[in-house]
């Protein structure tokens, strides 16, 4: 089957078809693409949506709070997009991609896009094409977009070079704060959820966390941390709320153009065209002589 040219998808991207957006995400997923196909993407001027980063520990009930936030975002009637990175296999780089089901009851909400993809390996947590999809999100003209990652480690913070607004989600079994802070979660946002607080121990660990932030954080004042039970929707409302407030604040346009984000862009796109020039070197060698001659 032809497919679609990708610049052409690119320019219809401002009609609202989500199956435009559909197709050019899978080709930007894909790497089926030059660099003249997505000049379109790359634009300075705006309007932006706002990029919700949403990013902790596996099992901290990351995907349930992502469903209750499309709740409440849809319940004031803005339009919602969702990117879901879900970990790669580290042998055929292919995810579960299980977001799929868990967001199922807005599949059929024509204000509400979800896309899962996987990591690809990437040891930052995002893979080079999701720069370029949030991109397209753009021009799509969500209000609001919401970016699941992978669950933060010491390598997996790229999520800061994408989100305007961070939040990391704990649970009391996530440890004390002092390993929060040598996972460097303390590090890239002063917004936290602490979810499942109807569990023995979240009382201590939210005092704890917020102690720490005190002394670790050189923004404590502005320090912010919820207390969430996302399977029963309590504390959304004030999370939501807050992130509405901190939405009208934030000048997107001077955001989607500060250099060190650029940057930190270009440099895993990059990372990404000459680590497939290499595999193709690589997939080249049958013999020792073969790869000595790669030196």
């Amino acid at each position: 089957m032809k497919r679609d040219k990708i610049s052409d998808l690119v320019s219809r991207l401002n009609q609202g078809d989500f199956r435009v957006l559909a197709k050019l995400l899978t080709q930007l997923d894909q790497w089926s693409f030059n660099a003249a196909d997505i000049k379109g993407l790359f634009n300075d001027a705006g309007p932006f949506s706002l990029r919700l980063g949403i990013t902790g520990p596996p099992g901290a009930g990351k995907s349930t709070i992502i469903n209750e936030l499309i709740r409440y975002f849809r319940s004031k009637d803005f339009t919602v997009g969702v990117l879901a990175v879900d970990p790669s296999s580290p042998f055929t780089r292919g995810a579960i991609l299980g977001d799929r089901i868990r967001y199922s009851e807005f599949f059929n909400d024509p204000k509400v896009y979800i896309r899962s993809l996987g990591s690809r390996g990437s040891l930052g947590g995002l893979s080079a094409s999701t720069y370029l999809m949030l991109r397209a999100y753009d021009l799509m003209k969500f209000d609001i977009v919401l970016v699941e990652t992978v669950g933060v480690g010491q390598t997996e913070l790229d999520i800061m070079n994408v989100a305007d607004i961070l939040s990391v989600v704990l649970v009391p079994e996530s440890g004390d704060s002092i390993q929060a802070m040598k996972a460097g979660l303390l590090e890239i946002t002063n917004l936290f959820l602490v979810n499942k607080a109807d569990r023995p121990g979240s009382e201590t660990f939210s005092n704890e966390l917020k102690a720490t932030l005190d002394i670790a954080s050189s923004k404590a004042n502005e320090s912010k941390i919820f207390k969430t039970v996302a399977t029963e929707s309590k504390g959304i409302t004030e999370f939501c709320d807050y992130i509405l407030d901190q939405k009208k604040t934030i000048d997107l346009t001077k955001k989607r153009n500060d250099p060190s984000l650029l940057q930190n862009e270009a440099l895993s796109i990059l990372k990404h065209i000459r680590e497939q020039e290499l595999i193709k070197k690589v997939e080249q060698i049958k013999s020792p002589s073969e790869l000595i001659d790669l030196f």
